[in-house]
């Protein structure tokens, strides 16, 4: 299902965005206002997994298109946000194990979206991204992903090392990304797989990585230490293809 609207201003806008059921991801309202509208809105918020800033005049005036926001806007999903349980349906549907792509940190929409089409085009069952420090299926997010978006089912979880714990015990293990690991031709990645990717910068979490079961190393001999997100998923993901192939 298709939003019509992505960014949505004012008090009864939002109040009945709410009300429609719309996934809200994130909240920006007026720092210190707390009025009755205002209140109506962070408890239908703090239902949900909307995350709510506090921000001053200024920056609602920055980030309105209407100038009319009266110390409220929201952003909402472009599309909406599958359950876990329907990833792993996707894959039992198909008679496969599944394959899953988790994204530790993934700020950047265009990067969101091109992984999102390699995970469609790799065969991959589905994408868990987190709630916080991540971005969530905005329309950037949705054109970059040139429709895979339609087809590849994204979840949001509040924490990644729980859904791993909880996966795991539905028997996949998980494979990081990461280069203090071994060469990924040199391991076995085939079976019920999530391959976990972290941003450029940082890379996957501490805790995250410790709850992985290898680390894989992706052969690099340029003078940059890193690739960027969505490639280093996508060769992950190929040499996983490869092996499920084989």
């Amino acid at each position: 299902m298709r939003y019509e609207e992505l960014t949505i201003e004012g008090r009864n806008a939002v109040i009945e965005a709410f009300r429609a059921g719309k996934t809200i991801d994130r909240l920006f309202i007026l720092d210190g206002c707390q009025d009755g509208p205002i209140k109506s809105i962070l408890r239908e918020a703090k239902k949900g997994d909307t995350i709510i800033n506090y921000v001053k005049k200024e920056r609602l005036d920055q980030l309105s298109e209407t100038g009319k926001h009266q110390g409220v806007i929201a952003y909402a999903a472009a599309y909406e946000y599958a359950e876990i349980e329907d990833i792993l349906n996707a894959a039992k549907e198909k008679g496969e194990p599944p394959f899953i792509i988790l994204l530790d940190g993934i700020e950047d929409p265009h990067n969101l979206g091109a992984i999102i089409r390699t995970a469609n085009q790799a065969g991959a069952h589905g994408i868990i991204i987190p709630k916080r420090r991540a971005v969530g299926l905005t329309a950037t997010v949705a054109k970059t992903s040139a429709g895979a978006i339609n087809y590849t089912p994204v979840a949001k979880v509040t924490n990644l090392v729980a859904t791993i714990e909880e996966l795991k015990e539905q028997g996949l293990w998980f494979v990081c990304a990461d280069m203090e690991g071994e060469v990924m031709y040199k391991q076995n990645l085939k079976g019920p797989i999530g391959l976990v990717i972290g941003s450029e910068g940082e890379g996957v979490g501490r805790l995250v990585k410790e709850k992985c079961d290898y680390l894989a190393k992706i052969p690099m001999f340029g003078n940059i230490d890193s690739l960027n997100a969505s490639v280093a998923m996508g060769v992950l993901s190929y040499e996983i293809v490869r092996q499920r192939m084989a």
